[in-house]
């Protein structure tokens, strides 16, 4: 999520999401897959005492910057809703790296849906150098057809406070923009909302879940026809889409001063150097996350049971993520692609994407392809010549932006390439 890191492939290092409200939210989002990990704790805590606790906070603390090989420790925190918890966690949370930093150079990163946001809380952010990542829709009509209240009010008036009082305080923040069914069809709507309201960094996130019928969310394990795609789940089709018409408006006048995550990393894979964002990286697994109570998982999105690679008041962060279990778990990113992918001319471009959403068989029966796959091929396909031009301009030491002269001088320059 922070734009402030430059990727360097000869350095990972071990990163743990902390969730210290665990899935507790005050917003309750249709497409949410965090709302129901409650349920994995119902029998130990309530819900509203899924809250993590001083010693697992300073252990957490002290061993994640511990562990850590390199200058930089970004401390990632997430929810549920990260604000739930009091500023006075976060303020012990500060006091907590200062006193274990060693030398280390400590950047905080938090994710928040911002509709708790208040003029103390932007103090504290900009005093300390958070950056805060807000999740915001576009413009009212999507936003706030998906992502609404428990009672079913509107949020999307409240996020919008939320983000003129951290621009008032001058508090550094990215976009997380969810992409689904409703709202995939608008690219150059959404692009032309978030530039109107001063946004320079996005990331949007195709939104794809599974569920029983039980309303259990399925894993990627689990066969396709065993589940159903939720109604809201973005299709190949309108993914690739959206991709090929938001680049197109972005190539023409964004280039160096809007920077979204995907166009970022799909730069990097083309030039031959590890992306910013593990789902386009060739191998993952560096990057676990740790519930409420200290209870480390493979990944965000493996937050099941059979992904618990331990807790830290038995394991160390470093066991946990360095085992071989987790170990396995990143390789198999790249180590079992079917055969689709290995044959495919770009799959130096996304290597898969992210494992969560490879549960569809390819065109020779093997399982492992991603859903949505036919979009990123789509995309890749349409932008090859553009990435070509730019990685050359790189090469050359020139900035990428020169693109932008190139197609206002023959705007047709790289049709039929």
């Amino acid at each position: 999520m922070d734009r402030r890191l430059i990727a360097n492939p000869l350095a990972r290092p071990l990163y743990v999401m902390a969730k210290p409200a665990g899935s507790l939210c005050n917003l309750a989002c249709t497409y949410c897959y965090y709302l129901e990990k409650k349920e994995l704790y119902r029998d130990v805590a309530s819900p509203q005492s899924q809250q993590m606790s001083d010693e697992v906070l300073e252990r957490y603390v002290r061993e994640y910057i511990g562990s850590q090989s390199t200058e930089e420790v970004v401390f990632t925190w997430h929810g549920g809703e990260a604000l739930l918890r009091p500023l006075s966690f976060y303020q012990k949370a500060v006091r907590l790296q200062r006193k274990y930093a060693g030398g280390h150079r400590i950047i905080n990163t938090l994710q928040t849906n911002g509709t708790l946001l208040n003029n103390e809380w932007c103090r504290f952010f900009k005093a300390n150098h958070f950056l805060i990542g807000i999740s915001l829709d576009g413009e009212r009509t999507y936003h706030d057809a998906l992502r609404r209240t428990p009672s079913d009010k509107p949020s999307f008036d409240r996020v919008m406070r939320g983000v003129r009082l951290l621009q008032r305080h001058g508090v550094d923040f990215n976009i997380l923009a969810v992409v689904n069914a409703l709202n995939a069809d608008d690219p150059e709507g959404f692009y032309s909302f978030f530039k109107s309201i001063g946004c320079h960094y996005i990331q949007f996130a195709p939104i794809v879940e599974r569920y029983h019928a039980n309303g259990r969310l399925a894993t990627v394990g689990e066969p396709d026809e065993e589940s159903r795609l939720s109604s809201f789940s973005v299709s190949p089709e309108q993914w690739g889409d959206f991709l090929c018409g938001l680049f197109d408006v972005w190539v023409r006048d964004g280039v160096g001063e809007y920077f979204i995550q995907i166009f970022d990393a799909t730069l990097a894979n083309w030039m031959g150097v590890q992306p910013g964002v593990c789902t386009m990286a060739k191998y993952c697994g560096h990057a676990g996350v740790m519930e409420y109570n200290g209870d480390v998982y493979s990944c965000d999105h493996f937050v099941f049971p059979q992904y618990k690679l331990g807790n830290i008041r038995s394991s160390t962060l470093i066991e946990m993520m360095y085992s071989p279990r987790q170990q396995r778990f990143g390789r198999d990113k790249y180590d079992a692609l079917p055969r689709q992918c290995r044959e495919c001319p770009y799959l130096f471009a996304c290597w898969g994407e992210c494992p969560k959403n490879r549960f569809i068989k390819d065109e020779y029966g093997e399982p492992g392809l991603n859903y949505l796959c036919r979009g990123f091929y789509k995309f890749f396909d349409h932008v090859a010549p553009y990435m070509d031009y730019m990685r050359s301009q790189l090469e050359q030491e020139q900035p990428p932006a020169a693109i932008m002269d190139l197609l206002r001088c023959d705007p047709h320059h790289f049709d039929d390439k």
